[in-house]
């Protein structure tokens, strides 16, 4: 999810300061005197251009933060682990740099675990660094503080890897590592634990080690002449969007326009195409009339997507057409609805390569795939109108409040995939950050945090339940002490409202999902922010925009009918 997206300009100006050009890593360097491993990692960060981490200080990491301002690393501290996680993550999938978090032993580590698992759902470059036991601690448990079986055990099962260093001298190497395989294929967390000892262990560095920069690479060129003869031959024509495609945004919209295709969209890739465009559908995927409309299709293309269960809310539909999947993770031709054209390659260098083989569409098709997405998002809209009418009307809000740039952060609640997913329109200079697949909750607030302080001067908004704020709700804290603009509108339906429903659709008597109210404005108040409680739809627009020119965090609460 790196590239040339929203947040190109803060990558562009973390490249200029922290990492040497190609052939000044070969050039003489000074050589430092003895440091610490805990100065060898931090050193290690700032060489690959890290500028932020986010964590928790510790009894077992002090050594590395002890460190971490004079290599030029700011710091931001969430209330708690997960917190961080989610912040880093944010982070990342803002300004397409790697988010970088760090715990202490034992519980602080396995605190971060859930936002492991969603970076790993999300295909988010996610670093996690933790101190681990001693090199040499007995397989026997000692009572050590913050004892744990296996630390690399527990997270290699969540994480993309999970590796104990062994000496000092591979701590820069693990990083290095950490960074290539952020670079060389679909990102996944990583997690590096560093002995107790080790962190404390002084040696003599040579010159920093650096991951390799690594250009993208373009699908085999035959099967790239395959999709452009079975794409150019299309009749009805459609293309899927994922996450995968975020760095290409240009290059889709190119696709489509070339092809006169309507676009659907993954939630992580939303916005990908700009969502105001004539053949945008979309986050449309869980529609029964665009699920249909796809089956029909005499070619699909996917980008960068799983075309999961995930995606469409139900077992995807089987294409009656041809499918062409473009995709850097080579498994993905094979599992969920196989391929029928397989591109394994970055979409950055294989669309160009597409578009420029492709001849124009044929005349009026364009009109013709315009006036079929007008039809089919009216479908769309009209088969969940009722249910969607209790938070359209303060979505239509927030969208003509906001600026075109926008970051909203979102929660696995009814109001952000039922409501905001679909409704609320990103253009292609906005992002909109959910938690799909794993579909944790409490990560609209920390994933704020991270993404304001990629972008303090952008608008950044928070959209949650009450239920999902209240797993992280504590991060009100580490947003006011931000001192920056920072609205979090939140849909008060008193309780788990989707698992409520679920109940009730099966003839259960709701148990647990009703829960007491709850003064979330108060809430903030006392954490140090602001906090409003909105009653009408033509109240939102004064209270949001006043609280996106305070500097502070800012609750706006809405209750929902019946809740």
């Amino acid at each position: 999810m790196t590239g040339a997206r929203p947040g190109a300009e803060h990558v562009q100006e973390q490249v200029r300061q922290h990492v040497p050009d190609q052939a000044s890593q070969y050039a003489p360097q000074h050589v430092p005197g003895p440091i610490t491993g805990g100065e060898s990692l931090v050193r290690a960060l700032a060489a690959h251009g890290v500028t932020h981490v986010f964590g928790i200080p510790g009894t077992h990491n002090l050594e590395i933060y002890r460190h971490l301002g004079a290599h030029g690393i700011d710091h931001t501290a969430p209330r708690h682990e997960q917190g961080a996680g989610y912040a880093a993550d944010a982070y990342s999938r803002a300004s397409g740099t790697p988010g970088v978090a760090l715990t202490t032993t034992g519980p602080g580590l396995l605190n971060i675990a859930a936002a492991v698992g969603q970076a790993y759902s999300d295909s988010v470059p996610l670093l996690v660094l933790s101190p681990g036991m001693p090199s040499n601690h007995p397989v026997q448990s000692t009572g050590l503080l913050h004892e744990t079986r296996s630390q690399t055990g527990a997270l290699s099962h969540v994480a993309g890897f999970s590796h104990r260093v062994s000496s000092v001298e591979e701590i820069e190497i693990a990083v290095a590592r950490a960074f290539t395989y952020f670079r060389t294929g679909r990102p996944r967390p990583a997690h590096i634990e560093v002995p107790l000892d080790l962190l404390e262990a002084a040696y003599r560095p040579g010159a920093p080690r650096r991951a390799p920069t690594v250009a993208p690479h373009a699908a085999d060129s035959s099967a790239i002449e395959r999709a452009v003869r079975a794409l150019a031959a299309a009749e009805r024509p459609g293309i899927v969007l994922g996450g995968g495609a975020l760095a290409a945004s240009g290059d889709c919209l190119a696709l489509a326009e070339r092809l006169a295709a309507p676009v659907v969209t993954t939630a992580n890739g939303k916005g990908v195409v700009d969502e105001h465009h004539p053949l945008s559908l979309g986050v449309s995927l869980h529609s029964p009339a665009v699920q249909e409309w796809l089956a029909d299709r005499d070619v699909l293309f996917a980008v960068g997507t799983e075309l999961a269960e995930s995606d469409f809310w139900s077992a995807p539909p089987a294409p009656r057409g041809r499918l062409v999947r473009l995709d850097i993770d080579p498994a993905q031709m094979y599992t969920g609805i196989p391929a029928d054209v397989s591109l394994v390659g970055d979409a950055r260098a294989t669309l160009p390569l597409l578009v420029g083989a492709l001849p124009g569409a044929p005349s009026g098709r364009t009109e013709e795939s315009a006036r079929a997405v007008t039809d089919l998002r009216a479908k769309r809209d009209a088969e969940t109108r009722t249910r969607d009418l209790r938070w359209t009307p303060w979505l239509d809000v927030i969208g003509r409040v906001l600026a075109d740039d926008a970051i909203l952060t979102s929660d696995s609640a009814q109001c952000c995939y039922y409501g905001a997913l679909p409704h609320l329109r990103t253009g292609a200079r906005g992002r909109f950050l959910h938690p799909t697949g794993f579909g944790t909750l409490g990560y609209a607030l920390p994933a704020a945090v991270g993404a304001k302080v990629a972008f303090p001067a952008r608008q950044v908004v928070a959209l949650s339940g009450d239920g999902g704020l209240q797993f992280s709700v504590q991060e009100l804290a580490t947003a006011a002490q931000l001192g920056l603009p920072l609205p979090v509108v939140v849909f008060d339906n008193g309780g788990y409202g989707e698992i409520r429903d679920e109940m009730i659709a099966r003839g259960d008597t709701p148990l647990a999902v009703d829960h007491a109210p709850v003064d979330l404005p108060a809430l903030a108040r006392a954490y140090g922010g602001n906090g409003v409680r909105v009653s009408r739809v033509d109240e939102l627009a004064s209270v949001l925009v006043r609280a996106l020119d305070t500097p502070a965090v800012t609750v706006i609460t809405i209750a929902e009918e019946g809740a």
